[in-house]
């Protein structure tokens, strides 16, 4: 590269949009740069009858002025100084009423548009820079960030001093290992801050440091604390805000961050606090979709779903935290949109209850996922009524879809007439589900055993549960056929515990997390309490009530919880992989993505299922 290229390259490096682009992408975009002189007073472009092809300047020197002009006056909309791109030129159909201008003398960089379009066809954030004038990337910004905001909102804006513990658990730094570990355990705490004489930090030592730095190396209990401790560990002044926090947390791999005031040592911040404060991400977002006033603002709102579900993903949320985060937005959101509705079509002639089936009702929710959902109506409603109920199913299952909950390929929907009935109709479909089950029925409708009412007369729903609990704990053959169809789905295990991946399609050579891994739970843990009469929906929590019953002993309880809870992490941070890379979130988990640990992890948690399974099989 010549000394004149040497010179642009160096320059575009450090402007937008191609400080952070590939070398490569640099140097093939400068070598189809012209260079342009243009003097005080001259207009662009340079060819008459704007006759030359499309094309993008980029100031090096110099002033150029940006007006509007018509035929009454002439705006000035702005200017355009060193290192500014203007994009005019670009696109001369949508600028045909502006005008620019040299403010004086100017040395201008061009590049054809057509030969940009080409160079960044791999870089799409490159091209989308430049179908943008400045004033629409700014208005984009902005609007991202006012985006970021709401997620970010607690974090951002709250001080560590209403988060971190106080005072800091300290040990002398004379102390022993012993010592130190049976203070941490009397404590309850996984980290003690070492101190001197004058009470100075000295450094930090957590349970990690017993299990990595003495008992791995065989240091012997009655050495002192300081032969495991981190030393010169970071600390953070209590003015600071709690994001700050979680970027130094997260930047250093820390988990644990000493809080200080004027230089004393006054407290500890660990990342779990920040983890279950994060939450409340949850709660700001909710909060705007009940003041919302249109289904546009919910739709707008309901964007921010799947970037909440990174954030809280790479936070370390527990999956089981964030599927009722999840769940509770969509909730919000089904509520404004039933309000908006009834804003429309008047009050419900009879009572009603909108009810919520599957991973919405048992709170396990996860960005993208579809509808299920019914209305069951108070007996008292009559034909004349049943036009309100139709708009009013139609208006939310359409908000829902444009909301991003997409509508249910089995048509588990209130649209369908089927589930948008009376509470008897109701109750009659569940009477023959569970004294005359048959097989095939059942694999359609085990979801409408997760039900929750989401708005209107709980004691819609809760007449029917409180009949189907009474029912199922003595039906049998209900049971039995339902526990036939949750062994349908087995865990992806073959010979010698090798996992059996999908064979084809596009998900070819991938685990499917939902259908092989978390239903079987899911399946098994509704059968429980099924049987054992428990009105819980929520998966862990049926299984907690189920432990120790005729159902499930509390080890297998146990070791079912721990599966699923794994699992549902696994796919929770498969899935804000997928999204934080612009991709449609889903199941498929490759193998290769998981470390060698993880997968033997996951092998157990699948042979936790199988054994379930396997019992379950040998009693039905």
């Amino acid at each position: 590269m010549d000394n004149e290229l040497s010179e642009i390259y160096a320059f575009m490096s450090g402007i937008a949009p191609f400080e952070q682009a590939p070398i490569e992408l640099v140097a093939k975009l400068v070598s189809h740069f012209s260079i342009k002189y243009i003097t005080q007073g001259q207009s662009l472009p340079l060819n008459a009858n704007n006759a030359q092809a499309p094309c993008f300047y980029i100031v090096r020197k110099g002033a150029l002025s940006y007006v509007k002009t018509s035929l009454q006056s002439t705006e000035l909309i702005g200017k355009y100084g060193e290192g500014d791109i203007c994009t005019v030129f670009g696109y001369p159909e949508k600028y045909a009423d502006i005008a620019v201008t040299a403010d004086e003398d100017c040395l201008l960089y061009c590049i054809e548009k057509q030969a940009l379009l080409n160079c960044v066809i791999d870089t799409p954030d490159i091209g989308e820079f430049f179908e943008r004038s400045a004033e629409e990337r700014l208005k984009h910004q902005v609007s991202t960030l006012h985006k970021q905001a709401t997620v970010d909102a607690t974090l951002a804006n709250t001080g560590i001093d209403q988060l971190y513990q106080s005072p800091a658990a300290t040990i002398a730094v004379s102390c022993t290992i012993r010592e130190a570990a049976e203070k941490m355990t009397a404590l309850g705490f996984s980290c003690l801050v070492v101190v001197n004489d004058l009470q100075a930090v000295c450094g930090i030592v957590t349970d990690k440091d017993f299990r990595r730095r003495c008992i791995a190396q065989g240091i012997a209990p009655s050495e002192p604390i300081s032969a495991i401790m981190t030393e010169n560990i970071t600390t953070m002044d209590v003015r600071s805000t709690a994001f700050n926090a979680l970027i130094t947390m997260t930047s250093q791999h820390i988990h644990h961050l000493p809080i200080t005031d004027q230089g004393q040592l006054c407290g500890m911040l660990t990342i779990t606090d920040l983890m279950y404060f994060a939450e409340q991400n949850a709660i700001s977002l909710t909060s705007q979709i009940h003041k919302s006033s249109s289904v546009d603002e919910l739709v707008a709102l309901s964007q921010l779903i799947p970037k909440l579900q990174i954030r809280m993903a790479k936070l370390g949320i527990p999956a089981e935290q964030v599927g009722k985060s999840i769940s509770a937005i969509t909730m919000a959101v089904t509520i404004r949109l039933i309000e908006i509705a009834e804003q429309l079509y008047g009050a419900a002639p009879v009572p009603f209850a909108w009810v919520a089936a599957g991973s919405q009702a048992r709170q396990e929710q996860l960005a993208q996922s579809d509808q299920d959902n019914g209305l069951i109506i108070d007996n008292s409603m009559r034909a004349e009524h049943a036009p309100w109920f139709e708009k009013l199913a139609t208006f939310v299952c359409d908000g829902l879809a444009k909301c991003g909950f997409v509508y249910c390929p089995g048509e588990i929907m209130a649209t369908n007439p089927k589930w948008r009935t009376t509470q008897a109709k109701w109750q009659q479909y569940f009477n023959q589900w569970i004294t005359t089950p048959d097989p095939n029925a059942l694999l359609q409708c085990s979801v409408f055993f997760d039900l929750a009412t989401i708005y209107g007369d709980t004691q819609l729903l809760a007449g029917i549960q409180q009949q189907n609990i009474s029912s199922t704990q003595g039906a049998s053959l209900f049971i039995a056929h339902l526990s036939r169809n949750a062994l349908q789905f087995k865990p992806p295990l073959g010979f010698f515990r090798d996992f059996v991946l999908v064979s084809n399609g596009d998900n070819k050579k991938t685990l499917d997390l939902k259908h092989n891994g978390i239903a079987p739970i899911v399946d098994l843990a509704r059968i429980y309490a099924l049987q054992q009469g428990i009105t819980a929906v929520n998966t862990i929590e049926r299984l907690r009530q189920a432990a120790g019953t005729p159902a499930i002993t509390q080890a297998s309880a146990d070791n079912l919880i721990d599966a699923f809870e794994f699992l549902t992490t696994l796919r929770l941070n498969h899935q804000a992989n997928r999204l934080n890379a612009g991709q449609k979130a889903d199941n498929y988990l490759s193998p290769t993505e998981l470390s060698k640990l993880e997968r033997e992890h996951l092998k157990d948690a699948f042979k936790v299922i199988k054994t379930l399974q396997d019992n379950r099989q040998a009693v039905y």
